[in-house]
């Protein structure tokens, strides 16, 4: 069953994160992913107005889903936005 990492990140220094946004889509790609949505316009429709950077990216399961998050590749990666972006990341299994 696909799962899906869903992220909001607040970022701080927009320049600075493009390293960052250069590293991860060959290892999103590794590990099966792809990105369904990655910082495009959004528009709250209940609650507060979300102003962070939203992604969201699809795994053919949670599994895939958690080895990329804790792959190495990611964790050297996740280093490139201290500082400049602060996430909040979690992972959901999809419908059957």
């Amino acid at each position: 069953m696909a799962a899906y990492i869903v992220a909001r990140v607040g970022v701080a220094e927009p320049p600075l994160l493009k390293s960052y946004l250069s590293a991860t889509p060959a290892i999103v790609e590794k590990y099966g992913g792809r990105f369904i949505a990655r910082g495009g316009t959004t528009v709250t429709f209940e609650g507060p107005d979300e102003t962070r950077r939203i992604v969201i990216i699809e795994f053919a399961s949670l599994s895939d889903a958690e080895a990329f998050y804790y792959s190495e590749e990611y964790s050297e990666a996740r280093k490139l936005r201290e500082g400049v972006a602060a996430a909040e990341f979690i992972a959901v299994d999809g419908v059957r």
